[in-house]
């Protein structure tokens, strides 16, 4: 089980494929141990793939006192110290699309080319869905509350309309294979914390890192809204809408290999 301290945290991560330095981090809640995942796709047979479980989570440590924003990008740049990579191309999805945005705020040498999916930029520029107000919701009602948001067509009349594929998507949601772990709900809730207070609005003018924002057009939890405005904010960025909701890069076949392209363009990839 690959560790590394960074930052001052036990990080648990894994690393897999060849090709150019690319930093995987993974949304709300991510966990290695569910697969398959990221490591098991296109990523990893077209970059040397590194993917980590975030502080609270997972097999990483999981300290009990209030995390930040700049807690987890630093953990990112951390990361990236012990691994002895000075820079690398980097992906964000959900949540951790929000800790790429600072991650390249705070450490903008260090990130190459940038794709944030399915995220927001907090404060004036919008902000995804606030979880923070539906900590009191767990297993399926929790489930039945986010399957609308997540994906914007599956409403009351679709859940009507398709009562065994709803039941499904309610079970398939609800389920944490691994509840009860030591420190699980304390991190899972500090990570919720943290992301309530995101706000890189006005930092992101600044940003000079090549960026393509990938979202989905049906996704209710990171709206449309904020990826035209995270657009307008990042200068020079490409914007894609693919067909799907808040898991778009499962639903649209074209979404992951269109990721990649954007990532391995430029001749100074070339080799590294």
């Amino acid at each position: 089980m690959p560790r590394l301290i960074a930052n001052g945290l036990d990080i648990h991560y894994e690393r897999t494929g060849q090709g150019p330095r690319l930093l995987f981090i993974s949304g709300t809640g991510g966990d290695l141990r569910v697969r398959p995942n990221m490591l098991d796709g296109p990523f990893a047979r077209a970059f040397d793939l590194v993917a980590y479980d975030q502080r609270g989570l997972g097999q990483t440590e999981k300290p009990d006192h209030p995390y930040s924003m700049a807690d987890y990008a630093d953990d990112a740049a951390g990361l990236m110290d012990s691994l002895g990579w000075e820079d690398a191309l980097v992906i964000g999805v959900s949540f951790g699309g929000m800790v790429a945005q600072n991650l390249v705020v705070r450490h903008p040498g260090r990130v190459r080319r940038l794709v944030l999916a399915c995220t927001s930029p907090g404060g004036a520029g919008g902000a995804s869905f606030p979880f923070h107000d539906i900590g009191h919701l767990k297993g399926e009602a929790r489930a039945r509350h986010l399957l609308p948001v997540n994906d914007t067509r599956l409403d009351a009349a679709w859940a009507a309309a398709n009562p065994e594929r709803y039941a499904e998507a309610i079970a398939q949601a609800a389920a944490d294979p691994f509840a009860g772990e030591p420190g699980r709900e304390m991190g899972a809730r500090r990570q919720i914390e943290a992301r309530a207070g995101h706000d890189v609005w006005a930092d992101l003018p600044a940003v000079r890192t090549p960026v393509m924002i990938a979202a989905g057009r049906h996704d209710g939890i990171a709206p449309p809204q904020s990826q035209l405005n995270l657009a307008l904010a990042l200068r020079g960025s490409v914007l894609r809408f693919f067909e799907g909701g808040h898991m778009f890069m499962l639903q649209d076949r074209s979404a992951v290999p269109a990721m990649v392209d954007f990532l391995l363009q430029g001749d100074a990839l070339a080799g590294t």
